[in-house]
């Protein structure tokens, strides 16, 4: 019993948390190229980035080549713009504006390598 509860108790705080995401560059500290993306889970993506490093897999297949001639050392993860989804946002409304997001994020670093 006290396991269901403590079960239920887990899943309340994780859907009552604050759903942060953003734009963001993993950038190759060698040679400066950047990898563009927006997602809806900063935390989330952060997270696997950080595994990947550790594991020495890559965490994106356009990043691979270099990955694997670098090192995952070499590449950086950096939040550009982040954006708290708001309680009357749907999903879709949250990903639209995320979306919308990475589109001003690219106009902004025009001129910039990116794989």
């Amino acid at each position: 019993m006290k396991d269901l509860k403590a079960k239920k108790e887990l899943k309340n705080i994780y859907s009552e948390r604050d759903i942060i995401g953003g734009v963001f560059v993993i950038r190759n500290s060698f040679n400066d190229k950047c990898f563009l993306d927006a997602t809806t889970d900063l935390r989330g993506i952060k997270n696997r980035f950080e595994f990947a490093q550790k594991t020495g897999s890559c965490v994106h297949m356009k990043l691979q080549d270099d990955w694997n001639k670098h090192g995952g050392d070499k590449f950086i993860f950096e939040v550009l713009e982040e954006l708290k989804k708001s309680d009357v946002q749907t999903a879709e409304e949250f990903k639209t504006d995320i979306d919308l997001l990475k589109t001003m994020w690219l106009e902004k670093l025009n001129g910039k390598e990116f794989y």
